[in-house]
């Protein structure tokens, strides 16, 4: 796939469509880490936000008890 970079008010940017957002799992707003590679390659890495323990328990007890019936059976 070949961008062309543009000027966006005093900066220049890159336009993603949104099949290259999909493709991503980019959303309008998230972060991304940018860094630059010997050779000029620029590689962004979606920041994704780290779940607490307290979250994942959570998640993990409500998940367990929508599926026990499942779990019983593949016990």
């Amino acid at each position: 796939m070949t961008k062309t970079i543009t000027k966006i008010g005093n900066s220049q940017g890159l336009m993603f469509d949104s099949a290259l957002m999909d493709l991503a799992r980019l959303h309008v707003g998230d972060q991304v880490a940018v860094s630059v590679h010997e050779g000029g390659s620029i590689v962004l890495t979606p920041m994704r936000p780290v779940i607490q323990p307290d979250q994942a328990a959570a998640t993990a007890k409500r998940l367990i008890k929508k599926n026990s019936e499942l779990f019983r059976r593949l016990a």
